[in-house]
C-alpha cells in the first residue's frame, strides 16, 4: 500500500501526521507531507487508514500497489 497527499486538497488540519507520525509529517506551513517513498509499512495500515478516515478534505490517498 502506497500513501499520498492530494496537496490541492490539504487545508493543513494535522489530523494525518497526528495519526500516522511514521507515515506523513507537516510541510513548513502545516500541510501534511508524506514521509519517504509512500510504501506504508505493514505495522503502519491501520494508522494510514485512520489518517484517511480522520482527513476532512479527503486529502489522504492509500492505494493498492500490485
Amino acid at each position: 500500500m502506497r500513501i499520498s497527499i492530494d496537496l490541492e486538497r490539504c487545508e493543513g488540519h494535522g489530523r494525518c501526521y497526528s495519526l500516522a507520525p511514521a507515515l506523513v509529517e507537516p510541510d513548513d506551513i502545516g500541510n501534511g507531507c508524506v514521509v519517504g517513498d509512500g510504501n506504508v509499512p505493514p505495522d503502519q495500515m491501520d494508522n494510514a487508514r485512520q489518517a484517511e478516515a480522520n482527513c476532512p478534505e479527503r486529502a489522504v490517498i492509500l492505494e493498492e500497489q500490485d
